[in-house]
């Protein structure tokens, strides 16, 4: 917990003499919980040579935090015990000693969960798109975006008049890949929790049928909306919302692994059906990514993005957390559905 005041006295260069920083300090076993961490004061970092500091304005809450702390096989290496969380965070370069990252600069990258991060600038990217919220770099133009534009493009490969199913729709992913489907001329339907998050669904993201995992009749209205077949399946979830979905596959379909949110523990291996005689009958093809393998993508990405936010065709949603005091239990917010789009912790000061 942390005890101290918000704003701390200042040094000669106007800078503060400490701040405030979200540890890991215990390893979770599933979702983390506010208990996993602890928000402690640090004297403020100085950058050295070749190096800059970035002031942190707003800190990025994702999904897959839950695997960047977890002990069983990941894709990454899993976050030390007593390290800054590590995170995504968009902010301005507050002091440097390098010309073309002059102070005021905005920038994005791997800052973590921290007020001010001292880092390379090899590690930042800088903010172009100054006409929209820096918190956006995050969102819609961040990881959320650019991966939501590429695992359906490049890995879904959609075509007009095709059925697009998206689970987890009225997430910062799920949201943008149904409405990138629709403007591919693809019929959409998204999967989603709750009464709320469906309508969402529906009047915002533009969505051609909506649906309620946790209602009643989910299993009948799944079975009503695709009985022409799914051709793309945009997968966030994994777990009986999934194994709801295959059955419904259409003739050459391409399923998309996005994420496994939808299940509770990897430790043990969960057992679920079996799904070889779904892709041999339906000529189908499964194909899991993982977004930081495709850097490369983020500029073509983003400047399609930003072209759809400005002429109105893309749309997004941000739940904002006040204060990195939030942090601790914003991840396991997330997973309990308690945000309304992508969840962001502004950063105080």
């Amino acid at each position: 917990m942390d005890r101290t005041p918000s704003h701390p006295p200042s040094s000669s260069d106007g800078l503060p003499q400490d701040h405030r920083q979200v540890l890991l300090v215990r390893r979770p076993s599933g979702i983390p919980s506010a208990a996993d961490f602890e928000v402690v004061r640090r004297p403020m970092p100085r950058p050295g040579p070749g190096e800059v500091l970035v002031r942190n304005a707003w800190l990025s809450v994702e999904p897959a935090m839950r695997g960047w702390v977890s002990a069983v096989a990941n894709y990454s290496q899993p976050v030390p015990l007593g390290a800054v969380m590590r995170s995504f965070a968009a902010g301005h370069v507050v002091a440097s000693d390098d010309g073309a990252w002059p102070v005021g600069t905005p920038v994005t990258g791997l800052l973590g969960w921290q007020e001010y991060a001292v880092v390379r600038p090899e590690v930042l990217r800088r903010v172009e798109d100054a006409d929209l919220p820096l918190s956006t770099a995050l969102g819609v133009l961040g990881i959320n975006g650019v991966t939501a534009h590429y695992g359906l493009l490049e890995v879904g490969c959609p075509r007009p008049g095709e059925t697009v199913v998206v689970s987890t729709a009225a997430g910062g992913v799920g949201s943008a890949v149904g409405q990138i489907a629709r403007m591919q001329g693809c019929r959409t339907v998204g999967i989603t929790g709750g009464e709320v998050k469906r309508q969402l669904c529906l009047k915002r993201y533009g969505y051609d049928a909506a649906l309620d995992y946790r209602a009643a009749s989910f299993e009948s209205d799944l079975a009503r909306e695709l009985a022409g077949g799914v051709n793309v399946y945009f997968d966030n979830t994994a777990g009986r919302i999934s194994d709801l979905v295959w059955p419904h596959l259409a003739v050459g379909a391409r399923i998309v692994v996005c994420g496994t949110a939808g299940v509770a523990s990897w430790d043990p291996w969960p057992q679920g059906p079996r799904l070889e005689r779904h892709l041999l009958v339906k000529r189908a093809r499964v194909q899991g990514f993982v977004i930081f393998d495709h850097d490369d993508h983020g500029p073509v990405a983003r400047r399609d993005l930003a072209a759809w936010i400005r002429d109105g065709r893309l749309v997004y949603d941000e739940d904002v957390l006040e204060g990195i005091e939030q942090a601790p239990g914003a991840i396991e917010g997330l997973y309990r559905g308690e945000n309304l789009g992508k969840r962001l912790i502004r950063v105080a000061g």
